[in-house]
């Protein structure tokens, strides 16, 4: 393998050429102790910066990495890490000296940007922008980049087996992993434990507010659940239907964004690291103008005026109600086991509807059927449990199974006085949910035009020609989770979708690719990148169901009629 003196003697030879020269660099080499590997060489120093792999040997055990948690935590340390070492700087035109790698929020998730083997080494992926003056190479620059700027900050990986705050980091995803891992079997859906900080900087700053107060479960709804250091007491929250309630601004949503993101680990410090929920929760709300193709939204809306069927619905432009009714029902499509609502981002007349608007509007000139009439069906029928903001629609009080009333962020139980507030629980005539009959044609998933997947943050992709909304998507991290489901998509239209398979089939292939491989598998080059995440099945969903070419077939009828 070339080494250090090697690479000099090249750069030496390429100083002053045309930037397509560069190319001669792609491949290994040995730079003290690390391995660099160069997969993908830009063509212009303007041009997406060049694709590289740098790997080192740590004195991590490698049997760290037989444990997912303890490979989870290790790996997300490291690549934190990394970042932290990197001392890059500009050197010449365009992207030149240009060093990005993915930068990870509080959460701990699995990710393509570093792995690491069970032989101790970690392999951190990375973009470079080698150095030039216009597009003349400037070769002893570009030394400099590769062998101390990157090389240098892989170094900060080597030695690190013995680092308490390493050892901190990893035993606290074991922690988390370890809590969410009893909640079935207690019969929670979610764990907030005492002491807490939930609310958050601002919307922009995801640190954990200094002068929060920290929360304390009320002593009926308090349970202990045993953690990697003993027990940790807290607020458990059961199956069924639960309320959060309170007066404006004093917390009901921030603690409803807390177990929105507990189906993921977050780092020591983050307030947060101590909150868990089940890994099939997920976030519905209205989307006024997103597209609908054909889901069966009848549980919650029946024929429309002009004889349009709900069974299945379609239309380019729903409305608040049609939109937050479809989203429910292709989440329990694709296998939601807790829907979690707040009022201020529903539809209200998805949500309940009054006597004095029953007697203006008749039923029978009325098509919807609200949710509060469904929940909990959904809950003892169906299984699927829902927590819910509320602050205005005192109708959830007679569904609710248990109510937690927010005062100034402190949490207290209302679930009795609740109770004796509320008069007979509204329901409709049962109605069976589920639309596991949309079977994806594998053409309407393929990117139009020359195929390019783009994600400049976690509100949108470009596909092809589309563009798929994702801003109501809100269990979505970043850019490079938008980049990964648009990825997705494009995985699942190349090799899985036929036209007979339907949805939740498609993404349990896709879930099987992904523990054969890794998210590596999702990488549109030859070479691996490290830019993507491991997806979840209800993004990868949510983001399918809003890509505007997509086209079902529905039943068996349809599908005979596809062949």
């Amino acid at each position: 393998m070339p080494d250090t003196e090697a690479l000099k003697s090249l750069l030496r030879r390429l100083d002053g050429r045309s930037y397509s020269a560069f190319k001669d660099l792609k491949g290994s080499w040995l730079l003290g102790n690390a391995e660099i590997i160069l997969d993908h060489i830009q063509g212009d120093p303007f041009a997406s910066p060049s694709r590289i792999r740098g790997r080192i040997r740590t004195n991590v055990p490698g049997s760290w990495s037989t444990n997912p948690a303890r490979k989870m935590g290790v790996e997300d340390w490291l690549l934190r890490r990394f970042g932290a070492g990197l001392r890059g700087q500009r050197r010449g035109s365009g992207r030149s000296g240009e060093i990005r790698v993915y930068r990870p929020g509080p959460e701990v998730v699995r990710r393509s940007a570093v792995m690491f083997s069970d032989d101790g080494f970690a392999e951190v992926r990375f973009l470079v922008g080698l150095p030039a003056r216009g597009r003349r190479i400037l070769g002893r620059e570009a030394f400099e980049l590769l062998t101390k700027d990157v090389v240098s900050a892989l170094e900060t990986l080597r030695n690190v087996g013995e680092m308490v705050e390493l050892e901190d980091h990893v035993a606290s995803v074991v922690n988390q992993e370890r809590l969410r891992g009893q909640l079935q079997e207690n019969g929670l859906i979610a764990f907030i434990a005492n002491e807490s900080i939930l609310p958050r900087r601002s919307g922009v700053d995801r640190s954990p507010l200094l002068s929060a107060v920290p929360f304390r479960s009320p002593p009926s709804m308090q349970v202990a659940l045993e953690g990697e250091s003993g027990p940790v007491e807290g607020l458990g929250i059961s199956a069924g239907v639960t309320l959060i309630a309170g007066g404006g601004f004093h917390g009901k949503s921030t603690l409803l964004q807390a177990i929105q993101w507990g189906h993921l680990n977050h780092i020591p410090g983050d307030g947060r690291e101590q909150v868990v929920s089940t890994a099939d929760t997920v976030k519905v709300r209205a989307e006024d103008g997103r597209r609908v193709e054909r889901v069966d939204i009848s549980p919650f809306l029946g024929d429309l005026p002009g004889g349009k069927t709900t069974a299945p619905f379609c239309t380019d432009d729903a409305s608040g109600s049609t939109s937050q009714a479809a989203a429910i029902v292709e989440s329990i499509e694709t296998g939601a086991k807790v829907l979690l609502l707040d009022e201020d981002t529903s539809a209200t007349n998805l949500l309940v509807r009054d006597d004095r608007m029953k007697a203006l509007v008749p039923p029978a000139q009325e098509p919807i059927t609200p949710f509060v009439e469904r929940v909990q069906e959904l809950s003892e029928t169906h299984g699927v449990s829902t927590v819910m903001v509320v602050g205005g629609v005192g109708a959830y009080l007679s569904v609710a199974d248990s109510v937690i009333l927010m005062n100034e962020w402190v949490p207290s139980d209302g679930t009795a006085r609740a109770k004796a507030l509320a008069g007979p629980a509204p329901t409709a005539a049962p109605h069976g949910i589920s639309a596991t009959e949309r079977c994806v044609t594998s053409s309407s998933l393929r990117p139009t035009g020359k195929g390019r997947v783009r994600a400049r943050d976690d509100k949108r992709v470009d596909y092809g020609h589309e563009e798929i909304d994702l801003a109501a998507v809100e269990q979505v991290l970043d850019g490079a989770h938008s980049y990964t489901l648009g990825q997705s998509i494009r995985l699942i239209g190349d090799k899985l979708a036929d036209g007979k398979t339907c949805l939740p089939a498609l993404l349990d292939a896709l879930e099987l690719l992904l523990i054969e491989d890794g998210a590596d598998a999702l990488s549109p080059f030859r070479e691996p990148v490290g830019n993507l995440i491991w997806p979840r099945r209800y993004e990868v969903a949510a983001a399918i169901n809003r890509l505007r070419t997509l086209r079902v077939v529905y039943g068996q009828q349809d599908v005979e009629n596809e062949g």
